[in-house]
This record gives structure tokens, C-alpha cells and sequence, in this order.
């Protein structure tokens, strides 16, 4: 089972770590398609890292039974800063109301893994 999750992490955190830096160039290797702006893939990698982060916390802590909140905890702020960072470059949105949809969702992701950390 230890190698399973080991295996899980491996492949969420590299694929997650490619798609967030490299989107438009990854989608070209993979012969995905691609996008007008890397935004979308970069999303998509920022929650595979998150989700790669979760699952290394459930291998790692002795007695651990299932996600739960710290690994709740990483995905949000992964997803927070992957949003935060394409909003500030500007690859994200197009609009006034777009920007302060990304935003949003960045207060509204950080706030929530505040509130997890609490209760954690």
C-alpha cells in the first residue's frame, strides 16, 4: 500500500510540476491540445500539486486514515497560489469582472484553509 501512495505522489507532483511551468510546452510534447494562454493546464497542475501534496501527507503520517484536513489544507493553498500567480501576471483573466472572479477565489481558497488549520 506504501508504494501505491509513493507511486500516486510521484505522478501527481511531476505531471502537476510540468503542467504548472511549462503548460503550453507540455501540452505540445504530450500532443495534447493546446490552449490560447497556458492558464487552464497551469490550474490543472497547481491542483495536481496539491493533490500530490495530500497524498504525500497520507503516506507519511503514522495513522493516518483517509485525506482529511491537512491534506484539504494543501490542495486549497496550492490552488490559491496558482491562481494568485497567474492573476498577477495577467494570464488569467480578460476582464474587470474575470480579475475580480481570480481574486475571489483566491481569498475565498485561503480563507477556507485558514478556517481548516483552526479546526486541524
Amino acid at each position: 500500500m506504501d508504494q501505491l501512495l509513493w507511486l500516486e505522489t510521484l505522478l501527481k507532483l511531476v505531471s502537476g510540476f510540468a503542467l504548472a511551468v511549462a503548460p503550453l510546452t507540455t501540452l505540445r510534447i504530450l500532443g495534447l491540445p493546446s490552449s490560447a494562454s497556458g492558464f487552464w493546464p497551469r490550474l490543472l497542475g497547481a491542483v495536481l500539486i496539491g493533490i500530490g501534496g495530500a497524498t504525500f501527507i497520507e503516506g507519511a503520517w503514522e495513522g493516518s486514515r483517509g485525506l482529511g484536513l491537512a491534506g484539504l489544507i494543501i490542495i486549497n493553498l496550492t490552488a490559491a497560489a496558482a491562481v494568485a500567480l497567474s492573476a498577477s501576471f495577467g494570464g488569467g483573466a480578460m476582464t474587470r469582472r474575470g480579475t475580480f472572479a481570480l481574486w475571489s477565489l483566491v481569498v475565498l481558497l485561503f480563507v477556507l484553509a485558514l478556517v481548516e488549520i483552526a479546526h486541524a
